[in-house]
């Protein structure tokens, strides 16, 4: 009588486990190619390439001064009193330290330029993907650009699905 119970419990776990794994439905996208292919992305990367342009264009504006005091300096050094001596050295040793803080500054400015033009973009490609997975009943949407999916059953693709809600040909 036990062995009878334990069988039928045993049945009826595994019915539901089988019924459970063929509900699962799953997807994926290459979320990099659809990033590249939004046309946002392309006046995101050219609003970013100008402000960096920018950003070089005051860097070598500063170097040029910095280069330029540093060979008066170096052809004058000899004839000079010490006072002025003293004093061009620190005048050169606090342009290249502002030189140095500039492209600190430069850095974290284009980073935050960046997260600030692709940002939208980003939540855009993400806000499509979740909206076609629920529509489409997908249980997994994974993201084959990341490269951390070595093996998977197969699986659709919903690029094609992504493109189309998002207006993409």
């Amino acid at each position: 009588m036990k062995k009878s119970l334990v069988l039928a419990l045993v049945a009826v776990l595994m019915t539901g486990i089988t019924a459970f794994a063929q509900t699962l439905k799953f997807g994926h996208i290459d979320s990099g190619q659809l990033i590249q292919m939004m046309p946002q992305t392309k006046q995101a990367d050219s609003a970013l390439k100008k402000f960096g342009e920018s950003l070089d264009s005051q860097l070598k504006g500063m170097t040029v001064e910095y280069q330029t005091k540093l060979q008066s300096y170096q052809s004058k050094a000899d004839s000079m009193p010490e006072a002025i001596r003293t004093t061009k050295e620190k005048e050169l040793t606090d342009l290249g330290n502002r030189i140095q803080d500039f492209q600190q500054t430069a850095q974290e400015s284009i980073q935050k330029k960046k997260e600030e033009l692709y940002g939208p973009i980003l939540k855009k490609a993400e806000d499509a993907i979740k909206d076609i997975a629920k529509e489409k009943a997908y249980s997994y949407i994974f993201d084959t650009s990341l490269g951390s999916v070595i093996f998977a059953q197969e699986s659709d693709n919903i690029m094609p699905l992504v493109k189309t809600r998002l207006g993409i040909k």
